[in-house]
């Protein structure tokens, strides 16, 4: 078998060590939100503290996980396939120092100015004294996990070019595991019970950085941290990283103009907003993240190897991976809405009511699913190459729809008397997502980066075919949103898991049925299947 045949089961097998720890991370972050449901509820104060929450992730997605780490990981990689590991330290310790002090400088600036930056990002909450006031206190607890959290995606983007995913992959498991400390022992602690989530936000930021130096040390990636902007390497990753600080984080500005947006609609919007956020995110943190994370050191090492079929078969083999798992995923969270939600978070301080408004948002957020899961893999073929402004470029363009689809969307829905109208928040951001996407692919087939290999479309057809015969089982078997609120706790459960079995079967024999084979996925992972192997799937 060749390289290049080897590669693509390598790219599986790496992606489910990534998700199986992002899988618990997420099962984690379901008990972390379903104690938020029971104790906080979706008023007021729950929506302070996501804004106070929302502003320093906003900023790590865009700075770290975003520009930054697609900027770096292949500025790295590159240098330590060329020079070798000690040029890779002397790049670690000066990218780290450096980023160090502008994090400094920014957490400091926060801090001071955390009310007019509640100002900014929630405007809504000017109409109300308490809740703004409470909002910019938690962000001061808040904000210097921007700190911690992006020297972690330094450290998780240099283990990740060194072929280590497993710790990255394990860190975000310490932020759950913090918030939910903070909810069950310390929210009697404070005068405003939910402050202590805050505080939980930035123990977890310390536990994580933590949690990382050791493997850093064991692969010789723990140096001293050093100030120097004039560094080649430093500047070629502030070169890349400049002109992407928007684009690489565009579904990130999305959702933050709707949680804006949401602080003018009715109290609870925000939180509805994000229960729902929650839910898709599972699908989208447990794959597409995963998948990312190993594509763009792969895409970057085929591009420093000039093996452009190894880097189109890398971004079709993930492309066809994620419509595979995303079609049916989204298809699953729109017809479950309403069980999910009840059975999750109704109880305690999260109503009926709730759960209701929160299903309209899921709704929505589901049908970009697909688009939001490309964007991970996507993107990363304009970033191992190098390219940022094209992204950029493309970025620009999907928040610009998305703004003018939110002036369209929510006058509308209001003028109809539609209930829910933050749900056409989710709508609005959902079709951004999918015109960034669809931009980003066509960028890279007008380049000849990415050329589809025979087989897209019969393997679009019968994945169509099968979710659709999914969501219609489920939607027999289903019992009304009422049933699933007389039913008690276990009782949904039960029926819960019955669907979701029942729906992940129906959907695999359904695959089968219309002609997909288990040697026609491996095939399509290995090789893209040839006109000589036989038919396509």
């Amino acid at each position: 078998m060749t390289p290049q045949a080897r590669q693509a089961p390598r790219l599986v097998r790496t992606t489910l060590l990534i998700g199986s720890f992002t899988f618990l991370s997420r099962i984690l972050g379901f008990a972390r939100d379903i104690l938020f449901a029971r104790f906080f509820g979706a008023g007021p104060a729950m929506d302070a503290f996501l804004v106070a929450f929302k502003i320093p992730n906003f900023f790590r997605r865009l700075f770290a996980e975003g520009a930054f780490s697609q900027a770096f990981v292949p500025v790295l990689g590159d240098l330590h396939h060329k020079d070798g590991h000690e040029a890779a330290r002397d790049l670690v310790a000066h990218a780290s120092g450096s980023l160090g002090l502008v994090l400094l400088l920014v957490t400091a600036l926060g801090v001071l100015t955390a009310p007019w930056i509640i100002d900014v990002f929630a405007p809504g909450f000017l109409a109300h004294p308490a809740t703004h006031a409470l909002a910019a206190s938690m962000l001061r607890w808040t904000f210097p996990y921007l700190f911690f959290i992006a020297l972690v995606a330094l450290s998780a983007g240099a283990l990740n070019v060194y072929g280590h995913y497993a710790a990255p992959a394990a860190t975000p498991i310490l932020l759950n595991l913090a918030l939910i400390g903070a909810a069950l022992g310390l929210r009697g602690l404070f005068r405003i019970p939910i402050t202590a989530l805050a505080f939980g936000v930035l123990a977890a930021g310390v536990l994580q950085l933590a949690f990382q130096l050791p493997f850093l040390a064991r692969r010789g990636l723990l140096v001293r941290p050093r100030v120097n902007f004039r560094h080649p390497a430093v500047r070629r990753i502030l070169a890349l990283m400049l002109p992407s600080l928007f684009g690489a984080s565009v579904m990130q500005v999305n959702l933050l103009i709707d949680t804006a947006v949401a602080t003018f609609l009715a109290p609870g919007s925000v939180s509805w907003l994000y229960y729902a956020d929650r839910l898709m995110e599972f699908p989208l943190g447990v794959f597409a993240v995963a998948l990312g994370s190993v594509v763009l050191p792969r895409l970057t090492r085929a591009h420093s190897r000039r093996e452009t079929d190894d880097f189109s078969r890398t971004l079709d083999n993930a492309l066809r991976l994620i419509l595979l798992v995303a079609l049916p995923a989204a298809v699953g969270l729109a017809v479950l809405a309403g069980p999910l939600l009840v059975t999750l978070f109704t109880r305690g301080a999260f109503s009926a009511f709730d759960a209701r408004m929160a299903a309209w948002a899921l709704v929505a957020y589901a049908a970009g699913l697909l688009g939001f899961t490309s964007i991970k893999v996507l993107a990363p073929g304009y970033y191992a190459r190098q390219d940022t402004r094209t992204p950029v470029r493309i970025g620009i363009a999907a928040v610009g729809a998305n703004l003018l689809l939110m002036a369209l969307l929510v006058p509308l829905w209001l003028a109809a008397g539609w209930p829910a109208p933050h749900a056409a928040l989710a709508w609005a951001t959902s079709l951004a997502a999918l015109l960034n996407a669809a931009l980003l692919a066509r960028g890279l087939r007008r380049r000849r980066h990415w050329s589809p290999a025979p087989g897209w479309g019969p393997l679009l057809l019968r994945t169509a075919l099968a979710s659709a015969a999914m969501a219609a089982v489920l939607l027999v078997l289903a019992p009304s949103f009422a049933a699933w609120l007389r039913a008690g706790l276990w009782q949904r459960v039960g029926n819960l898991l019955g669907l979701v079995v029942t729906g992940i079967v129906v959907y695999l024999l359904a695959l089968f049925t219309a002609g997909l084979r288990p040697h026609h996925v491996r095939d399509l992972l290995e090789r893209g299947k040839t006109a000589a192997e036989g038919p396509a799937p």
